[in-house]
Protein backbone atom coordinates (compact mmCIF):
# COMPACT_ATOMS: atom_id res chain seq x y z
CA UNK A 1 0.00 0.00 0.00
CA UNK A 2 1.37 3.38 -0.94
CA UNK A 3 -0.03 6.80 -1.82
CA UNK A 4 -3.51 6.28 -3.29
CA UNK A 5 -5.04 3.90 -0.69
CA UNK A 6 -3.81 6.07 2.18
CA UNK A 7 -5.12 9.20 0.44
CA UNK A 8 -8.55 7.61 0.06
CA UNK A 9 -8.58 6.50 3.69
CA UNK A 10 -7.72 9.99 4.90
CA UNK A 11 -10.37 11.48 2.63
CA UNK A 12 -13.05 9.26 4.15
CA UNK A 13 -11.85 10.02 7.68
CA UNK A 14 -11.96 13.80 7.26
CA UNK A 15 -15.18 13.63 5.26
CA UNK A 16 -17.18 12.57 8.33
CA UNK A 17 -17.90 16.15 9.39
CA UNK A 18 -17.86 19.55 7.61
CA UNK A 19 -15.38 21.00 10.10
CA UNK A 20 -13.02 18.09 9.51
CA UNK A 21 -13.46 18.53 5.76
CA UNK A 22 -12.50 22.21 5.98
CA UNK A 23 -9.46 21.25 8.03
CA UNK A 24 -8.57 18.60 5.44
CA UNK A 25 -8.80 21.09 2.57
CA UNK A 26 -6.67 23.57 4.48
CA UNK A 27 -4.03 20.93 5.13
CA UNK A 28 -4.01 19.87 1.47
CA UNK A 29 -3.41 23.46 0.37
CA UNK A 30 -0.71 23.85 2.99
CA UNK A 31 1.37 20.71 2.55
CA UNK A 32 1.08 20.20 -1.21
CA UNK A 33 3.43 22.57 -3.03
CA UNK A 34 1.42 22.21 -6.24
CA UNK A 35 -1.43 24.08 -4.52
CA UNK A 36 0.88 27.02 -3.85
CA UNK A 37 1.69 27.24 -7.57
CA UNK A 38 -1.93 26.80 -8.63
CA UNK A 39 -3.26 29.42 -6.24
CA UNK A 40 -0.63 31.89 -7.42
CA UNK A 41 -1.67 31.28 -11.04
CA UNK A 42 -5.33 31.75 -10.10
CA UNK A 43 -4.57 35.07 -8.40
CA UNK A 44 -2.80 36.37 -11.48
CA UNK A 45 -5.57 35.38 -13.87
CA UNK A 46 -8.46 36.62 -11.72
CA UNK A 47 -6.63 39.91 -11.18
CA UNK A 48 -7.04 40.58 -14.91
CA UNK A 49 -10.84 40.28 -14.78
CA UNK A 50 -13.31 42.85 -13.38
CA UNK A 51 -14.67 41.73 -10.02
CA UNK A 52 -18.25 42.17 -11.25
CA UNK A 53 -17.73 39.82 -14.19
CA UNK A 54 -19.18 36.32 -13.83
CA UNK A 55 -16.45 33.72 -14.35
CA UNK A 56 -17.30 30.11 -15.20
CA UNK A 57 -14.65 27.62 -14.05
CA UNK A 58 -14.27 23.93 -14.85
CA UNK A 59 -12.34 21.97 -12.23
CA UNK A 60 -11.36 19.04 -14.42
CA UNK A 61 -10.63 16.02 -12.24
CA UNK A 62 -11.90 17.68 -9.08
CA UNK A 63 -11.07 14.78 -6.74
CA UNK A 64 -12.06 15.75 -3.20
CA UNK A 65 -13.26 19.14 -4.51
CA UNK A 66 -10.77 21.29 -2.61
CA UNK A 67 -9.96 23.53 -5.58
CA UNK A 68 -13.61 23.96 -6.57
CA UNK A 69 -14.43 25.02 -3.02
CA UNK A 70 -11.37 27.28 -2.78
CA UNK A 71 -12.15 29.11 -6.02
CA UNK A 72 -15.81 29.70 -5.13
CA UNK A 73 -14.91 30.90 -1.63
CA UNK A 74 -11.98 33.08 -2.72
CA UNK A 75 -13.58 34.60 -5.82
CA UNK A 76 -17.26 35.55 -5.34
CA UNK A 77 -17.74 36.08 -9.10
CA UNK A 78 -16.82 32.46 -9.85
CA UNK A 79 -19.26 29.67 -10.70
CA UNK A 80 -17.51 26.30 -10.57
CA UNK A 81 -18.31 22.93 -12.09
CA UNK A 82 -16.18 20.10 -10.70
CA UNK A 83 -16.08 16.91 -12.76
CA UNK A 84 -14.61 13.53 -11.93
CA UNK A 85 -15.18 9.83 -12.60
CA UNK A 86 -15.12 8.73 -8.97
CA UNK A 87 -18.66 8.75 -7.58
CA UNK A 88 -17.53 8.42 -3.95
CA UNK A 89 -15.37 11.53 -4.23
CA UNK A 90 -18.20 13.45 -5.89
CA UNK A 91 -20.79 12.47 -3.29
CA UNK A 92 -18.51 13.49 -0.45
CA UNK A 93 -17.79 16.83 -2.17
CA UNK A 94 -21.51 17.45 -2.74
CA UNK A 95 -22.38 16.76 0.89
CA UNK A 96 -19.72 19.15 2.11
CA UNK A 97 -20.40 22.04 -0.28
CA UNK A 98 -24.16 21.80 0.31
CA UNK A 99 -23.51 22.98 3.90
CA UNK A 100 -21.40 25.99 2.90
CA UNK A 101 -22.24 29.55 1.74
CA UNK A 102 -20.95 28.76 -1.77
CA UNK A 103 -23.43 25.93 -2.40
CA UNK A 104 -25.28 27.90 -5.08
CA UNK A 105 -22.08 28.50 -7.07
CA UNK A 106 -20.54 25.01 -7.06
CA UNK A 107 -21.84 21.79 -8.54
CA UNK A 108 -20.22 18.42 -9.06
CA UNK A 109 -20.85 16.20 -12.08
CA UNK A 110 -19.65 12.74 -13.02
CA UNK A 111 -17.98 13.03 -16.40
CA UNK A 112 -15.17 11.51 -18.42
CA UNK A 113 -12.61 14.07 -19.59
CA UNK A 114 -11.83 12.04 -22.71
CA UNK A 115 -15.46 12.34 -23.86
CA UNK A 116 -16.48 15.44 -21.95
CA UNK A 117 -20.25 16.05 -21.92
CA UNK A 118 -20.27 19.03 -19.56
CA UNK A 119 -21.24 22.09 -21.56
CA UNK A 120 -19.25 25.30 -21.82
CA UNK A 121 -18.23 27.88 -22.45
CA UNK A 122 -15.84 28.24 -19.53
CA UNK A 123 -13.57 31.18 -18.84
CA UNK A 124 -11.05 29.03 -16.98
CA UNK A 125 -10.23 25.33 -16.79
CA UNK A 126 -8.15 23.95 -13.95
CA UNK A 127 -6.51 20.53 -14.18
CA UNK A 128 -4.28 19.64 -11.23
CA UNK A 129 -2.30 16.39 -11.45
CA UNK A 130 -4.87 14.75 -13.72
CA UNK A 131 -3.36 14.28 -17.21
CA UNK A 132 -0.80 11.76 -15.97
CA UNK A 133 -3.72 9.45 -15.08
CA UNK A 134 -5.23 9.47 -18.60
CA UNK A 135 -3.87 7.54 -21.56
CA UNK A 136 -5.56 9.66 -24.25
CA UNK A 137 -4.40 13.01 -22.91
CA UNK A 138 -4.68 14.72 -26.30
CA UNK A 139 -8.42 13.97 -26.37
CA UNK A 140 -8.72 15.66 -22.98
CA UNK A 141 -6.87 18.76 -24.14
CA UNK A 142 -8.99 18.98 -27.29
CA UNK A 143 -12.10 18.82 -25.13
CA UNK A 144 -10.70 21.62 -23.00
CA UNK A 145 -10.23 23.73 -26.13
CA UNK A 146 -13.77 22.92 -27.29
CA UNK A 147 -15.53 24.03 -24.10
CA UNK A 148 -13.24 26.98 -23.38
CA UNK A 149 -14.36 30.48 -24.26
CA UNK A 150 -12.17 32.36 -26.74
CA UNK A 151 -9.52 34.13 -24.73
CA UNK A 152 -10.10 31.75 -21.81
CA UNK A 153 -7.33 30.13 -19.79
CA UNK A 154 -6.24 26.61 -18.89
CA UNK A 155 -4.07 25.99 -15.83
CA UNK A 156 -2.39 22.59 -15.77
CA UNK A 157 -0.14 21.13 -13.12
CA UNK A 158 1.31 17.69 -13.68
CA UNK A 159 4.32 15.61 -12.71
CA UNK A 160 7.30 16.12 -14.98
CA UNK A 161 9.38 13.38 -16.54
CA UNK A 162 12.16 14.16 -14.06
CA UNK A 163 10.82 11.69 -11.52
CA UNK A 164 7.42 13.26 -10.92
CA UNK A 165 5.73 9.93 -10.19
CA UNK A 166 8.55 9.00 -7.81
CA UNK A 167 9.57 5.86 -9.65
CA UNK A 168 12.38 4.44 -7.56
CA UNK A 169 14.19 2.25 -10.07
CA UNK A 170 13.46 0.84 -13.48
CA UNK A 171 10.83 -1.87 -13.35
CA UNK A 172 9.48 -0.96 -9.91
CA UNK A 173 5.98 0.33 -9.32
CA UNK A 174 5.51 4.05 -8.91
CA UNK A 175 4.93 5.39 -5.40
CA UNK A 176 1.72 6.83 -6.90
CA UNK A 177 0.14 3.76 -8.46
CA UNK A 178 -2.60 5.28 -10.65
CA UNK A 179 -0.32 7.09 -13.10
CA UNK A 180 -0.24 5.81 -16.69
CA UNK A 181 2.92 7.81 -17.47
CA UNK A 182 5.77 9.07 -15.36
CA UNK A 183 5.19 12.68 -16.40
CA UNK A 184 5.87 15.24 -19.11
CA UNK A 185 8.80 17.26 -20.29
CA UNK A 186 8.03 20.94 -20.74
CA UNK A 187 8.42 20.61 -24.52
CA UNK A 188 6.13 17.58 -24.67
CA UNK A 189 3.29 19.22 -22.77
CA UNK A 190 3.56 22.49 -24.70
CA UNK A 191 3.42 20.55 -27.97
CA UNK A 192 0.31 18.68 -26.87
CA UNK A 193 -1.42 21.91 -25.92
CA UNK A 194 -0.60 23.45 -29.28
CA UNK A 195 -1.83 20.34 -31.09
CA UNK A 196 -5.13 20.72 -29.23
CA UNK A 197 -5.51 24.35 -30.37
CA UNK A 198 -4.35 26.02 -27.16
CA UNK A 199 -1.56 28.60 -26.97
CA UNK A 200 0.88 28.21 -24.04
CA UNK A 201 1.61 31.54 -22.39
CA UNK A 202 3.57 30.52 -19.29
CA UNK A 203 5.37 27.44 -17.98
CA UNK A 204 7.40 26.65 -14.86
CA UNK A 205 9.05 23.63 -13.33
CA UNK A 206 7.87 23.10 -9.76
CA UNK A 207 9.27 20.81 -7.10
CA UNK A 208 12.86 21.81 -7.70
CA UNK A 209 15.54 21.02 -5.10
CA UNK A 210 13.65 22.74 -2.28
CA UNK A 211 10.20 21.45 -3.26
CA UNK A 212 11.38 17.89 -3.80
CA UNK A 213 12.82 17.80 -0.29
CA UNK A 214 9.56 19.22 1.06
CA UNK A 215 7.63 16.51 -0.82
CA UNK A 216 9.61 13.79 0.92
CA UNK A 217 9.27 15.39 4.34
CA UNK A 218 5.61 16.41 4.18
CA UNK A 219 4.06 13.75 1.92
CA UNK A 220 6.16 10.71 1.08
CA UNK A 221 7.56 9.76 4.48
CA UNK A 222 4.23 10.24 6.31
CA UNK A 223 2.33 8.25 3.65
CA UNK A 224 4.85 5.41 3.85
CA UNK A 225 4.50 5.40 7.61
CA UNK A 226 0.70 5.37 7.47
CA UNK A 227 0.77 2.49 5.00
CA UNK A 228 2.92 0.36 7.29
CA UNK A 229 1.39 0.81 10.74
CA UNK A 230 -1.80 2.25 12.29
CA UNK A 231 0.44 3.62 15.05
CA UNK A 232 1.62 6.25 12.57
CA UNK A 233 -1.78 7.97 12.76
CA UNK A 234 -1.12 8.71 16.43
CA UNK A 235 2.45 9.89 15.82
CA UNK A 236 1.64 12.02 12.77
CA UNK A 237 0.64 15.22 14.65
CA UNK A 238 3.93 15.16 16.56
CA UNK A 239 5.85 14.55 13.34
CA UNK A 240 4.24 17.52 11.61
CA UNK A 241 4.77 19.72 14.65
CA UNK A 242 8.49 19.36 14.02
CA UNK A 243 8.63 19.04 10.24
CA UNK A 244 5.88 21.38 9.00
CA UNK A 245 7.73 24.69 9.62
CA UNK A 246 10.72 23.37 7.68
CA UNK A 247 8.49 22.18 4.84
CA UNK A 248 6.70 25.52 4.54
CA UNK A 249 10.00 27.38 4.28
CA UNK A 250 11.07 24.95 1.54
CA UNK A 251 7.78 25.59 -0.28
CA UNK A 252 8.31 29.34 -0.17
CA UNK A 253 11.85 28.96 -1.48
CA UNK A 254 10.71 26.71 -4.33
CA UNK A 255 8.04 29.22 -5.33
CA UNK A 256 10.52 32.08 -5.75
CA UNK A 257 13.47 30.01 -7.02
CA UNK A 258 14.03 29.82 -10.78
CA UNK A 259 13.92 26.04 -11.12
CA UNK A 260 15.76 24.90 -14.23
CA UNK A 261 14.09 21.54 -13.77
CA UNK A 262 11.86 19.87 -11.25
CA UNK A 263 9.58 16.92 -10.68
CA UNK A 264 6.47 19.05 -11.28
CA UNK A 265 5.37 21.22 -14.17
CA UNK A 266 2.87 24.08 -14.28
CA UNK A 267 1.65 25.43 -17.60
CA UNK A 268 -0.86 28.17 -18.39
CA UNK A 269 -2.37 28.20 -21.87
CA UNK A 270 -5.01 30.31 -23.59
CA UNK A 271 -7.54 29.75 -26.33
CA UNK A 272 -6.78 32.22 -29.16
CA UNK A 273 -9.26 35.05 -29.63
CA UNK A 274 -9.43 34.63 -33.40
Amino acid sequence: MRYDPVKDRLGRLFGRHPLLQRLFFGLLHLIFLRSWYVRRALRRIFAGWPTERRVRVLDAGTGFGQYAYYIARRYPQAEVVGVDLKTDYLEQARRFVARTPVADRVRFVQDDLTSLQTEGPFDLILSVDVLEHIEDDLAVLRNFARVLRRGGYVIIHTPSDQGGSDVRTSGQQSFIEEHVREGYSREQLLARLQAAGLKPVESHYSYGPFGSLAWRLLIKYPILGLSRSPLAYLLLPLYYLVVLPVGLVLHALDLVWKNRTGTGLLVIARKPDD
